[in-house]
């Protein structure tokens, strides 16, 4: 099968990979997904089906921890899908939070509701007898998880600011006509899950294009000083200009990505690049051109080169921006100024000025169950019956109860605490995250969620012995390269090679716009500790008044900054 893409030389030639093919043959994403539902035999989907669910919001998984034992009682792995929600802006309403947690506690092998840093929520477990009624219940309650994984746009995620209600309303509605502007337009999802009749019209997709993106394709708006959705690690971001508090328009960035592969020299992370400022009502042609272009000019020929960050780098800003001006009808002012200050999330309460009030909980690894003494599951519903408001999710897994009146506050505040919700952490404890790697995550390396908390419990024991326990460090542990708990934008990064070995990165900045380097290779989470502990102290000792530990790091010399990730990222 040849490439036969769009423009010459914007284009990589070559041979295509299997994922095109599955995509071209696919049906618009139907392929033999039914028939695999009705096959009782595995637990699982066989052939192209295995990849094509991912288009529906879904990725097939086993428990790891179950493997081996499984493989010698001579039986399959127990595979169950993850269901990842599309829930642009992060935003759910109280009765649609009870849903979910019923289903949750009813129809899943783990009973949890994960958090995720896409400001949206996972199901682990489920298994293919229950898939269609987790797509029907979500339809019930107007939700869906159409376009959040594989080569799409995924879910749109936008700043949680609840100081700012009235600005961040109108992004949120922004992010939302994003969603729905780039979603597929196969109605094969309808079809399949939501037992919808087939129209006899062909599909079209207009926008996607019949075989989709070369990869997946992540977007984000941000209203400035706050960077809480790590704005870098996207394709393509939308920074709200206001002005006299008036949101007039944006400046568009673009080519932010995380995902490396070990020792792949080809492969990079990459901060975004500015493109300019255009006004408010362009949103969505500058969307449909940055998409299509994508479309169009990514590389289909390898996929660890597909992202957008690359196509960029490979066919040069100014093209890239001179065909976004030409097929989105617009022509990019300057860019207009702007500031980050923080990317983490304000904890407590807060009061908007709508004269509402918001309570941000800190939710460790985003990760809602009934644990020993802390059911946070169960108080999650409680506050849910009890508030007739939305909830948030935030980008760093943590959830916002927003819009209680002055009335409810009491009330919420006391389910809270009574469930553990509302509990005593460290700054430090606020801003370290991980992502889900083992046991269910295939593409795992070593421990990433299961490790974290007693890995920062020892951080917070460093950090007191040198008097700055009030203090904090950015910190991130990935259970591979992939880049899904951001480690790649922390001043402390962690990023699993092999089971107890990680890859130690040091450099990155507090407010997310800088990428660390690799300062040692295949350590034990022993070995990172003592490195960790001398490193501490010393910048405790030397670090500028408020320097971050990140900025220390570059300024004494104990990593070099990154400058041009496509040339000196492994160097």
């Amino acid at each position: 099968m040849n490439n036969k893409q769009y423009l010459g030389p914007l284009v990589v030639e070559g041979k295509l990979v299997d994922a095109e093919r599955i995509k071209e043959r696919s049906n618009y994403l139907r392929g033999s997904i039914i028939a695999d539902l009705d096959d009782h035999v595995t637990g699982g989907f066989n052939g192209d089906n295995f990849s094509l669910i991912r288009f529906h919001g879904m990725y097939q998984q086993d428990d790891r921890d179950l493997r081996a034992e499984r493989a010698e009682q001579k039986l399959d792995a127990r595979h169950a899908m993850m269901l990842r929600c599309r829930l642009p802006g992060g935003v759910i309403t109280s009765k649609q939070w009870l849903a979910i947690d019923k289903f949750s506690k009813e129809k899943t092998l783990y009973g949890s509701i994960r958090l995720t840093n896409r400001q949206t929520f996972q199901f682990h477990g489920i298994l293919k007898q229950h898939l269609q009624s987790v797509h029907q219940m979500l339809h019930n309650i107007d939700l869906d998880s159409l376009g959040t994984a594989n080569d799409v746009n995924r879910n749109v995620l936008c700043s949680s600011n609840p100081m700012e209600s009235t600005l961040h309303q109108e992004v949120y509605e922004w992010a939302k006509k994003i969603s729905e502007h780039l979603l597929p337009h196969t109605r094969a999802y309808a079809e399949i899950w939501l037992n919808k009749e087939k129209i006899k019209t062909t599909d079209v997709e207009p926008i996607l294009g019949s075989t989709y993106l070369p990869r997946k394709f992540k977007t984000t708006i941000v209203v400035p000083p706050h960077n809480e959705v790590d704005l870098h690690a996207n394709d393509m971001n939308f920074i709200a200009i206001t002005e006299q508090g008036a949101l007039t328009g944006f400046n568009l960035l673009i080519g932010g990505g995380l995902s490396i592969e070990h020792s792949n020299k080809a492969t990079y992370p990459r901060t975004a690049s500015e493109f300019g400022y255009f006004p408010v009502n362009k949103v969505l042609d500058i969307a449909e051109a940055v998409v299509s272009i994508q479309r169009d000019w990514g590389n289909r020929t390898n996929r660890k080169n597909a992202k957008t960050k690359y196509t960029l780098d490979r066919v040069g800003l100014n093209i890239f921006k001179a065909e976004v001006e030409r097929r989105a009808g617009v022509n990019f002012e300057p860019t207009r100024p702007y500031q980050f200050t923080t990317r983490g999330d304000r904890f407590g309460w807060i009061k908007g000025i709508d004269n509402t009030w918001n309570l941000t909980l800190f939710i460790e690894n985003g990760r809602l169950l009934d644990y020993h003494n802390r059911p946070l599951k169960t108080g999650m519903a409680e506050i849910a019956r009890a508030h007739q408001g939305n909830f948030r999710l935030t980008a760093n897994q943590n959830l916002i109860i927003s819009g209680v009146k002055e009335f409810e506050k009491n009330n919420i505040e006391h389910i809270a605490r009574l469930y553990g919700l509302m509990r005593n952490v460290s700054h430090q404890r606020q801003n370290s995250m991980a992502c889900v790697s083992f046991p269910t995550c295939p593409l795992a390396m070593a421990e990433a969620e299961r490790i974290l908390p007693k890995f920062i419990t020892c951080i917070e024991e460093i950090m007191a012995k040198y008097g700055i326990e009030d203090d904090y460090i950015v910190l991130r542990i990935s259970g591979c390269p992939n880049g899904c708990a951001r480690a790649l934008l922390a001043e402390i990064g962690l990023i699993g090679k092999a089971p107890g070995r990680y890859n130690l990165y040091l450099g990155g900045n507090r407010i997310g716009t800088r990428i660390p380097r690799i300062y040692r290779e295949n350590v034990s989470l022993q070995d990172s500790l003592v490195i960790l502990d001398g490193l501490i102290k010393e910048w405790v000792q030397e670090r500028a008044q408020e320097e971050g530990f990140g900025d220390f790091a570059i300024r004494s010399g104990i990593v070099q900054p990154i400058l041009n990730p496509a040339h000196d990222f492994w160097n």
